[in-house]
């Protein structure tokens, strides 16, 4: 499968959900045609949703209809059905050699090859729910064998939609998923309960809502931009004896440290489990 440079490969999305709109609406950015982009979901309400948001679009039921339209395949459904759609789609795989781009967390590559035989190329990648609004942050990783030309056209699927890194192992992956793609959840939690904190202290709900979003989007901004390491940053705007050091000092004597680190080792254990229960043990 190749792509000219400029050009876009014609794509078919199987699954529509939120992160195939994601993805899809990035691409649209990125100057990719809607004629070209077929996803492929079983809800007509959902159809009717992507038709609404991407007009133009190919729109299918079928995911065998919409693969065959497609040189990459994006397989954008949940783990534990990951194993019927690419058993389902081996036999256009044999015929058409495509790029199979898997965003399910937890599923191996040799597992999604073993399901959709050797005529695809497979990457996975692991994103996240930031690619909704173009920031999101995925790692790729591909098995040596996986030609240069295949691992740029991932990466800039990959990449109208925010970062992209690669990984050298794919068990680093776990640890990707456990970081970047579950983290949104994390901030969501902090900002969450810094809105409610502001709250019990006198603030409006709107104006509690207001300054933990900035507050966290600024912080998010100056850490990217400043060049200097969170922990710098955090002694920055610690002044000895201060209300910073005050608060620092409940959530250090509360373990944050640790709650974090046992937090990102259970997602990282059950994406290993998820690689378990729905790719090595099906046939």
């Amino acid at each position: 499968m190749t792509a000219t440079q400029g050009s876009w490969p014609r794509i078919a999305v199987i699954g529509g959900g939120q992160m195939a709109r994601a993805l899809v609406g990035g691409w649209l950015e990125s100057g990719a045609a809607a004629a070209s982009i077929t996803v492929a979901d079983p809800s007509e309400s959902q159809r009717d949703w992507l038709a609404a948001a991407c007009p133009g679009l190919r729109l299918e039921s079928d995911n065998a209809r919409a693969a065959a339209a497609g040189q990459v395949w994006v397989l954008a459904v949940k783990p534990q059905l990951l194993a019927g759609v690419a058993h389902a789609l081996a036999p256009l795989a044999a015929a058409q050699h495509p790029l199979v781009v898997s965003i399910a967390a937890g599923i191996r590559s040799v597992d999604i090859a073993r399901w959709i035989g050797a005529g695809a190329t497979v990457v996975r990648a692991m994103p996240n729910r930031a690619a909704l609004v173009g920031a999101g942050a995925t790692a790729l990783y591909a098995a040596p064998a996986v030609p240069a030309p295949a691992r740029a056209i991932a990466t800039r699927l990959l990449a109208a939609v925010g970062s992209v890194v690669w990984v050298e192992t794919e068990a680093e992956l776990d640890a990707v998923t456990a970081v970047s793609g579950s983290g949104p959840a994390y901030f969501f939690l902090l900002m969450e309960l810094l809105e409610a904190a502001a709250i019990a202290e006198g603030l409006p709900p709107a104006v509690a809502r207001r300054l933990a979003l900035d507050t966290a989007a600024g912080a998010a901004r100056l850490a990217t931009r400043s060049g200097e390491d969170p922990a710098t940053l955090r002694a920055q705007v610690t002044s000895k004896g201060g209300t910073t050091a005050a608060a620092l000092a409940v959530l250090e004597a509360a373990d944050l440290r640790g709650i974090v680190a046992r937090a990102v080792a259970a997602a990282a254990r059950r994406s290993r489990e998820l690689a378990e229960e729905f790719g090595r043990d099906r046939s």
